[in-house]
């Protein structure tokens, strides 16, 4: 959703494109649910956008890691920066 939002066009990736290759390649998409929705609240406000932030929630109620290329992110835990 954020790549479709903000970035396709910059990046030069297709985002359905890259959808099919990650659920080709066994990835599962993750829903956005109110328990991640109530976990924003609970995060120190390190970064203000707002889809970055949900999927430090998602990662932190899933217990996943969050892989992302975004510097800011890394004060957040369970987030690895490549």
């Amino acid at each position: 959703m954020e790549l479709t939002i903000k970035g396709a066009e910059r990046t030069g990736v297709n985002p359905a494109l890259l959808r099919k290759e990650l659920t080709d390649a066994g990835y599962l998409e993750l829903p956005i649910t109110s328990t991640h929705g109530l976990a924003v609240a609970s995060l120190p406000n390190h970064h203000r956008d707002p889809f970055d932030r949900i999927m430090v929630a998602q990662a932190l109620a899933e217990g996943l890691t969050l892989v992302t290329h975004d510097s800011a992110m890394h004060a957040y835990p369970h987030t690895t920066i490549v």
